[in-house]
């Protein structure tokens, strides 16, 4: 769904969408697997920089709620989870802030995303919100054995029989201390 600039300055838009399972195209790793469900509000906000300069910017509000599919960190088996969250963000055309040189940006600034060509898409908006409302590191329970680094076998199916640590030659004498210490 896109929000055009020109659109929200008329009035503002309530907007109340479900995506379909698969549609969003999010990372390598991370699947859309049930259905989503998205609703809000766009309107446009206009910013008086001085007599002369007005800036619109877009400020979108809502509400999501899906369910997505990630790989565990260990074993790389799909784990499921239900996502919901919300979200009030402001929007301003892209390169309305560029000054000359460097300088630093306030807090209140790194709250602001950019737009182009005049409007705004929902599902790069959504795109981002999941990414960022999903863990940073999953596991598909608290002790899986994950996959053994010689032969990738899946340790919570069955075990192998590889060797699971080939030490370096370099460390052979510490493990000579521990294994004494430890008798």
């Amino acid at each position: 769904m896109r929000f055009t600039v020109l659109e929200l300055e008329r009035e503002a838009v309530d907007y109340s969408v479900d995506i379909a399972a698969g549609s969003l195209d999010l990372d390598e790793e991370t699947r859309q697997v049930g259905p989503m469900r998205c609703s809000g509000r766009a309107e446009a906000l206009h910013e008086h920089r001085s007599a002369t300069e007005v800036v619109v910017d877009v400020r979108l509000r809502g509400e999501f709620s899906g369910e997505f599919e990630v790989p565990c960190a260990r074993c790389v088996n799909p784990v499921r989870h239900d996502l919901k969250g919300d979200f009030d963000l402001i929007f301003r055309p892209a390169g309305v802030d560029d000054e000359n040189g460097e300088g630093s940006i306030t807090t209140q600034e790194t709250e602001i995303g950019y737009y182009e060509g005049g409007s705004l898409q929902l599902e790069d908006v959504l795109r981002e919100q999941i990414l960022l409302g999903l863990p940073a590191r999953t596991l598909c329970h608290p002790d899986c054995k994950g996959l053994c680094p010689v032969c990738g076998q899946n340790r919570n199916e069955m075990d192998c029989d590889c060797a699971t640590r080939q030490m370096d030659p370099k460390w052979s004498k510490l493990a000579e201390l521990s294994s004494r210490k430890s008798s």
